[in-house]
């Protein structure tokens, strides 16, 4: 039976840019005849990944610049420039039937996402096999002079945050993993648009009798109460993890804190918008992940007191109550909330739980028992 971990989350952010346009500008949607601002999935990712890392204590990387990196290693122990700039541009070469490719000195013609140890075993591999490369290197068409099989072992590793996240390349079939997380572009729950900031910037060495600003330019913001949605699908995690129960309950616990305590870096000293969720709800689901994202599809109006979060926060689970009608409650093996303000009442998201944490623990037991833990 498959399960899916749901987590959702409203949060209140004040004036940021925390993911622009190819203008600079916030990221919209039009959702329910309303403009919104819109979060990325794919810089929030970014954001939780880095966090799920941290916590795990093994780093990956998405980079181009692996035989920049490799030759790097191999100048630090002494190789001659180019021939370690040869062995680099050797290792996305030998890589796949015609290679990984390289588009320019240094770098490979595609992302790759690999675990940062991976750059010590790919220098060791042109160590053990330095005659090779010193006998093809000023060859026209020197072919793969490294082997193949080991440069693609090292390429295909995994780290924990793979396993979640996934990878494909479509150059290295085998090394492609089905990510068991989905994440959802965030969005407002209520109509809102970008604003104008005008700005300068004092030159501190102009002259007591000058005038006048040493910079000027304007910049865009918004500010927004937002719905985050993202799913975990236990079996697919599991099985990218090799059947280790124990750890996809760490892994699963991890995503889920930095699914709610994670922001996107973008302009962050110009805004330091550093809020957390004034509401998280999470379920456990067999068969189909369910996002509630459709509770807003008519836009939040404010309440008595201009605010977006409380009415946000009622939306939900008036729409969360009607969609477990809907549903029959059926199969749900858990559902719970935490909120900001305690006294308030959500019959719709499940218990009630006083902190991040203890409304994590519970929805992982029953994600993956703790009885199932591998000794």
């Amino acid at each position: 039976m498959t399960l899916y971990l749901d987590l959702s989350a409203l949060q209140s952010v004040p004036a940021a840019n925390l993911n622009r346009d190819d203008l600079g500008s916030p990221k919209q949607v039009r959702y329910g005849n309303a403009p919104r601002i819109r979060v990325s999935s794919q810089s929030w990712k970014r954001a939780i990944r880095l966090g799920v890392e941290r916590d795990l204590g093994e780093k990956a990387a998405r980079t181009r610049l692996v035989p920049a990196k490799v030759q790097h290693a191999l100048e630090s122990a002494g190789w001659p420039a180019e021939l370690a700039a040869f062995a680099g541009a050797q290792v996305a070469a030998s890589a796949g039937k015609k290679g990984i490719g390289t588009e320019s000195a240094g770098h490979t013609s595609v992302l790759l996402f690999l675990p940062e140890t991976a750059i010590a075993e790919l220098a060791a591999v042109c160590t053990e096999h330095r005659q090779d490369l010193e006998a093809a290197q000023g060859k026209k068409k020197p072919g793969q002079v490294l082997p193949p099989q080991q440069i693609e072992t090292i390429l295909k590793r995994r780290t924990a945050s793979i396993s979640l996240l996934g990878r494909m390349l479509a150059e290295l079939p085998d090394a492609n993993v089905d990510g068991a997380a989905q994440i959802a572009h965030a969005f407002t729950t209520h109509a809102a648009e970008p604003q104008r900031d005008y700005f300068t910037a004092v030159d501190d060495w102009l002259g007591e009798a000058e005038t006048g600003s040493g910079h000027l330019d304007t910049a865009e913001f918004s500010a927004g109460v937002f719905y985050r949605y993202a799913t975990v699908n236990v079996a697919d995690l599991l099985k990218n993890l090799d059947g280790d129960t124990k750890a996809a309950r760490t892994v699963l616990s991890s995503f889920a804190e930095h699914f709610l305590l994670s922001l996107p870096q973008a302009k962050k000293n110009s805004t330091a918008p550093h809020t957390v969720p004034d509401l998280a709800y999470l379920a456990v689901r067999e068969h189909r992940p369910l996002s509630l994202a459709a509770a807003f599809e008519t836009p939040v109006t404010s309440d008595q007191q201009g605010g977006f979060s409380q009415p946000s926060r009622q939306a939900l689970d008036t729409y969360a109550g009607n969609l477990n009608r809907l549903t029959g409650n059926r199969n749900r093996r858990f559902h719970g909330h935490t909120v900001i303000s305690p006294e308030e009442k959500h019959t719709g998201l499940g218990t009630a739980h006083d902190s991040f944490d203890q409304l994590i623990d519970a929805a992982v037991d029953a994600a993956v028992p703790a009885a199932q833990d591998q000794p």
